[in-house]
Formats: structure tokens, sequence, C-alpha cells
């Protein structure tokens, strides 16, 4: 719980952002990475949704078709977060799934721009 305490304190303390915060998720889905959407074709019924939550790493970009292209909310475990800062849509909120300890030494070496 120390450990805990202590990277909490390194967080800035932050509230959901406005566009998210003010929607009321009349209609919400969550988008998994299993790939059962591809040849689906369902893009464009998924950007209707309000809030558009998806899961891990799963590209959107190639498969917009099948699995649309809105994101609202990206929840995934530390190893699944995008790689590079491109896959971060500058709209979409990251939330990152910590569970294991390596996954909380992850968040503080983000924080500090450590190496891990």
């Amino acid at each position: 719980s120390d450990k805990l305490k202590n990277l909490l304190e390194l967080l800035p303390e932050h509230d959901l952002p406005e566009d998210v915060k003010s929607k009321h998720c009349k209609r919400c889905v969550v988008v998994g990475s299993g790939g059962i959407l591809h040849g689906s074709e369902l893009g464009h019924l998924l950007n209707q949704f309000d809030v558009v939550i998806r899961l891990n790493d799963a590209p959107v970009q190639g498969y917009t078709d099948h699995v649309g292209n809105k994101t609202t909310i990206r929840m995934t475990y530390p190893e699944g977060a995008p790689l590079s800062e491109h896959e971060y849509p500058p709209a979409s909120l990251f939330v990152a799934v910590l569970f294991k300890s390596v996954d909380f030494n992850w968040l503080q070496a983000m924080v500090k721009n450590e190496t891990l």
C-alpha cells in the first residue's frame, strides 16, 4: 500500500475530460480485441454510439469498415499500451488497468520518464 500511495502522489489530480463527463452514456458500446468483428462491416453502426470503449490495443486503422473509427475510451493493461504517440487519438481517454506489481512499476517509470 505504501508503493501505491507514493505512486498516487506522483500523479497530477485530474477529472474526466469535459466531453466525456458531459455525456450521459445513453448508448455505450464496448469493443473487444478478439477479431470477431472482422468482415462484419458494422463500423458505421459502432460510430453512432455516444461512447465507444475499446479494450486492449486492437487496431482500428485499416479496419474501420468493420470496427468503426470512434474511440472515446481505450482500456488496456500496460503491456498492451500503444507504443507510438500517433496511436493515442487526441479526443480519446486512455485508461491503464493496473493489476500486477510490474504494472505499478511501469506507471512510475512513465510518470518519471525512466527506463524500465
